[in-house]
């Protein structure tokens, strides 16, 4: 049988089935729960004229389709970051990748009590600074680690939790001290927790074609991180030139989680748990890894996005919260089992 990036076609096909249909499922959860027959004015978007059905073209669609992208970018950017790592505990919230693209964009946020930006829409400046933060913070965390000639990919991982935790400490500071009356607080931490921002239609096009053009991007790294778990010496006898690729691969990691802060908020967990879901069934080899981990991702948030929003209506819980509840607990079963090895 044929198969496509080492999965057979029939399993990729279901694949995509069980990803539409948990957009579907998510569709139906909210404050008010819909039933499939409500959903169907949705394929003649002309004839449903009725402000509900309204709400869902504008309001709902846009934002599942945004917390599937966002999904699958923060599960890709986790196999990355694993392979980079080398250590199955990665992930881009613990190794102060997310958190670094938090701080730059919570700076972006209070873009108006900062004299320099005034004259910057923040809208303008958070991806940007999210890139600048996420990248930093990663590449902070390599070059600590060789200066402090930590060889071993546990002591990575300390590194970059001892970062993460630096930025967080440094993005609530800069929260308390330039939050003003024309910058509200709650607004600011409401996104950090988490919680998927709602795009116009224009603005969720350009996102799809950015987020499928970086998922493209890191589907060519997956032979030099299959040749990199090998070890630095034998990817070098590969022909990978180790250096490079790490930069480049961090570099693109960083972008995805850059645009997954931007209008996800810090959502933690996702890209710790997503490729070990993939990873038990189909094995360690990134060109499977990085595909399914796309759409699992995207699956998973889509879910928990909508669980979100369904479970203490009308307030909606933070989307960073529910995906803590799960990886924390996740995060501790791995820890465990990498103890016992």
């Amino acid at each position: 049988m044929t198969r496509h990036f080492g999965i057979a076609p029939a399993g990729i096909a279901l694949l995509f089935a069980a990803a539409v249909l948990s957009m579907g499922i998510a569709m139906m959860l909210g404050a008010e729960l819909l039933g499939p027959d409500r959903l169907l004015p949705l394929l003649w978007p002309a004839s449903a004229d009725h402000p509900l059905d309204r709400l869902l073209i504008d309001w709902r669609l846009p934002r599942v389709l945004t917390a599937f992208l966002v999904g699958g970018l923060l599960g890709v950017s986790g196999a990355i970051f694993q392979g980079i790592f080398r250590n199955p505990l990665a992930d881009p919230f613990l190794i102060g990748t997310a958190p670094g693209a938090a701080l730059g964009a919570t700076l972006a946020l209070l873009a108006p009590a900062l004299a320099p930006f005034q004259w910057i829409a923040p809208l303008q400046l958070l991806p940007m600074l999210a890139f600048l933060g996420a990248f930093g913070a990663t590449l902070a965390v390599l070059l600590l680690a060789r200066l402090a000639r930590v060889r071993d990919t546990a002591g990575l991982l300390l590194a970059g939790v001892a970062m993460a935790a630096f930025l967080g400490a440094l993005r609530s500071y800069l929260m308390l001290a330039l939050a003003d009356e024309t910058i509200s607080l709650q607004v600011v931490l409401s996104w950090t927790l988490g919680g998927i921002q709602i795009p116009f239609w224009r603005e969720l096009g350009l996102i799809a074609v950015v987020a499928l053009l970086l998922l493209a991007l890191a589907y060519r790294l997956a032979d030099g991180l299959d040749m990199l778990g090998l070890g630095d010496d034998v990817a070098r006898n590969m022909g990978l030139h180790v250096e490079r690729f790490v930069l480049w691969a961090t570099l693109l990691a960083s972008a995805m989680v850059a645009l997954a802060v931007t209008w996800g908020g810090t959502i933690g967990f996702v890209g710790l748990v997503v490729p070990h879901l993939v990873r038990w069934p189909l094995g360690p080899r990134h060109g499977p890894l990085l595909l399914i981990s796309a759409l699992v991702g995207g699956s998973l948030l889509t879910l928990l996005d909508g669980l979100a929003r369904s479970l203490l209506p009308p307030a909606e819980i933070p989307l960073g919260l529910l995906t803590a509840l799960i990886g924390a607990p996740f995060f501790m079963l791995l820890l465990a089992r990498h103890s016992r090895r």
